[in-house]
């Protein structure tokens, strides 16, 4: 899908868990150059073009890329953090979708996870 992982330290990409406590955007900004995936956070920011068509009026005027998907286990303010971030989506480890994963069915979305969400995964979906 275009990503860059050059960056990237390490794939899964995994965080402390202390960052779900972070509640200024300027915290997440920091987290997300430490680890290499702010060209993805740009690249979705550059990409908001104006709508051609009757869309506009349907209140689907700024398309725009999907940027890094952050999964986290317990909110103590971590989506106030990211929530001005474009193209940055949240998501709840309880709450892992198909289309949250893979937008337009195409595979390979770059994820964040925090230590606490990763070990949770292996409670939900253990076989």
């Amino acid at each position: 899908r275009g990503h860059s992982i050059d960056k990237v330290a390490e794939v899964p990409c995994v965080i402390e868990a202390g960052v779900e406590s972070f509640t200024k955007t300027t915290q997440a900004v920091t987290l997300i150059k430490a680890i290499g995936a702010y060209d993805y956070v740009e690249k979705a920011k550059e990409s908001k073009k104006l709508r051609t068509g009757v869309g506009k009026i349907r209140n689907r005027r700024h398309p725009m890329r999907k940027g890094p998907l952050v999964i986290y286990k317990e909110d103590n303010g971590i989506t106030k953090a990211f929530m001005n971030l474009p193209g940055v989506t949240l998501l709840n480890v309880n709450r892992l979708n198909l289309l949250h994963l893979a937008p337009g069915g195409l595979l390979g979305r770059s994820c964040v996870r925090t230590e606490s969400a990763f070990q949770a995964l292996g409670e939900i979906y253990s076989s």
